[in-house]
C-alpha cells in the first residue's frame, strides 16, 4: 500500500521523487525540532530512499541550529544520494566513520537506515549499526518504519530498534500501532485532499510540516 501511494503521487499528481524526498526530509528536520533540543545529532543512512530522506533532514537540521554529522557506511552510486551528500558536504556536514564512538558524543541518533520496503534478513554492514543502536541509551529518531521492522508485522524477528520518536511518512504505516515510544509524528505534508480523506491523514496546523499524533 505504502509503495502504491507514492506511484500514485508520482504517475498521477505529478511528483517527482526529488519532491517527495525533500518535503518528507524536511518533515523530519521539524518533528525533530519539535521535541528536542539544539545539539550533535548523528544521522544513519542506509542504501535507499529512507536514507535519502536522511541526508535531506540532516540539511536541514543544520539550517535550524543543529549539529548534524553523517554515518553512511556504503557510498552512493545512484545519482539522487550523490546529489544529496554533495548537498550536506557544501553545508559542512561531516561525514564519521566510527560509528559506536560517535554515539556516545551525540545527542540524538536519527535513524534513516532501511524504509517500508524492508524484507528479510539484516545483511551486513547493517546488522553490526543496529546492534550498536540497540545497545545506547540515547534518543533514536526513526524515519517512517522503524530500522529492522517489518511494514506491517513490527520487530517480528527481534532485531530491530525501538526509537524514541518514529515520523512517520505520508501517512502512518501499520507497524506503527507496535511503536512504543515518547513521540510520534506524521510528515510529509504533500498529499493532495482528496487521497488525504481516503487515507484519514488529520490536519497540519497552520504552516506546519509534521503534526503530532502521540
Amino acid at each position: 500500500v505504502a509503495q502504491s501511494i507514492d506511484v500514485d503521487l508520482m504517475a498521477k499528481h505529478g511528483y517527482t521523487i526529488e519532491q517527495l524526498m525533500e518535503l518528507a526530509g524536511l518533515s523530519v528536520a521539524a518533528s525533530i525540532a519539535s521535541e528536542y533540543p539544539k545539539g550533535r545529532v548523528v544521522i544513519c543512512i542506509g542504501p535507499g530512499n529512507n536514507g535519502g530522506d536522511g541526508l535531506v533532514a540532516a540539511r536541514h537540521l543544520n539550517h535550524f541550529g543543529y549539529q548534524p554529522r553523517l554515518y553512511y557506511p556504503v557510498q552512493p552510486t545512484k545519482d539522487l544520494y550523490k546529489r544529496l551528500l554533495l548537498q550536506c558536504q557544501a553545508h559542512g556536514i561531516a561525514l564519521v566513520g566510527d560509528l559506536a564512538e560517535e554515539v556516545k558524543k551525540c545527542d540524538v541518533i536519527v535513524d534513516a537506515i532501511f524504509g517500508f520496503s524492508f524484507k528479510g534478513t539484516v545483511r551486513a554492514p547493517y546488522d553490526e549499526i543496529l546492534s550498536i543502536l540497540r545497545g545506547i541509551d540515547k534518543p533514536i529518531v526513526s524515519i517512517d518504519v522503524p530500522s529492522g521492522w517489518d511494514v506491517e508485522l513490527g520487530n517480528a524477528q527481534e532485531v530491530g530498534l525501538f526509537p524514541d520518536m518514529l515520523v512517520s511518512l505520508t501517512a502512518p504505516k501499520m507497524c506503527a500501532k507496535h511503536f512504543t515510544g515518547r513521540f510520534h509524528y506524521l510528515g510529509g505534508r504533500f498529499v493532495p485532499p482528496d487521497l488525504a480523506r481516503d487515507l484519514d491523514i488529520p490536519q497540519y496546523p497552520d504552516s506546519s510540516q509534521c503534526v503530532r499524533l502521540l
